[in-house]
């Protein structure tokens, strides 16, 4: 039996391991975080104490895994969540600093749902136009931790094709053999945002991508097309905000934007031989 937490960043849900005896395997991670047969989620993450203790100001360090079993670097809805399950476990009080394989992230708790992470600016988005499913596709690539490609998409996101030209975008030669995660975007007002994300790693359209938020602001605001304070609507339903966040001497760590939104402890309870029963897909004729 292995203890784990179940939390939710704006809809993007995570399995959360803290303080195991032993890191899950790839196989383990894919078993668990299969829907309809297993808890279910769109990725896990392993959450430690630093050396340095706990308390204000203090350290956790958190390792992250798709639902496919691969690591990421990144995953800043998941970030939050690791802040938040520091706060439940009473690791950390008020805020603390989430090590992660593209840095460490300062967080502070804003409420029992709600985190907010200091964050660089995103590097300044790249043009690019990609072939795929039989069109030419401008864009604009954006490295946040991992890589993203952003399709702005004015008509309205209740028809993006997400599911059909996601695929093809996400395993584009163009991007190497890592591929790339793929959002359509549309920017209503200067400071408010819709956006859907097909996340690499899951295969399919999550319901939040935190790196994608990020992503798209940037795209939006090197456009012309928003700025900040920026009100982000996800494909769940929350609002997530990306604000301008200036250092200042009470908050050093902080260079550039902050992020904001919902990450919530949803359930706890314990993974039993049965949640690593996954059977292979069926080869259809």
């Amino acid at each position: 039996m292995i203890p784990f937490f179940k939390v939710s960043g704006g809809g993007n849900d995570f399995l959360a391991l803290a303080e195991p005896p032993a890191t899950p395997t790839e196989e383990q991670i894919r078993s668990w975080c299969l829907r309809g047969v297993s808890v279910g989620a769109d990725g896990l993450f392993v959450l430690r104490r630093d050396a340095g203790g706990a308390g204000m100001g203090g350290e956790v360090a958190m390792e992250y895994w798709n639902s496919d079993g691969l690591p990421a670097d990144l995953c800043l809805n998941g970030t939050r969540c690791a802040a938040q399950l520091a706060f439940h476990l009473g690791w950390a009080e008020g805020a603390v600093r989430v090590k992660t394989a593209a840095g460490p992230f300062a967080a502070r708790r804003l409420d029992p749902t709600r985190i907010v992470l200091a964050v660089p600016v995103p590097e300044r988005p790249r043009e690019l136009t990609v072939e795929a499913a039989g069109g030419m596709h401008p864009g604009w690539s954006v490295e946040v931790g991992v890589p993203h490609f952003v399709l702005h998409w004015p008509e309205g996101l209740a028809h993006a094709p997400v599911a059909e030209l996601s695929p093809a975008i996400r395993r584009h030669p163009v991007f190497g053999p890592p591929g790339t995660n793929v959002n359509f975007v549309r920017f209503p007002e200067r400071h408010r945002m819709e956006i859907r994300t097909f996340e690499r790693g899951v295969e399919g359209e999550t319901l939040a991508c935190g790196t994608g938020v990020l992503a798209a602001a940037a795209v939006g605001v090197a456009t012309g097309r928003a700025g900040l304070p920026l009100r982000v609507l996800t494909r769940g339903g929350f609002e997530l905000m990306v604000e301008e966040s200036p250092e200042t001497p009470e908050t050093p760590e902080i260079t550039g934007w902050s992020f904001s939104g919902d990450a919530r402890i949803v359930a706890s309870g314990e993974l039993l031989a049965g949640a690593g029963l996954a059977p292979a897909a069926p080869a259809w004729e």
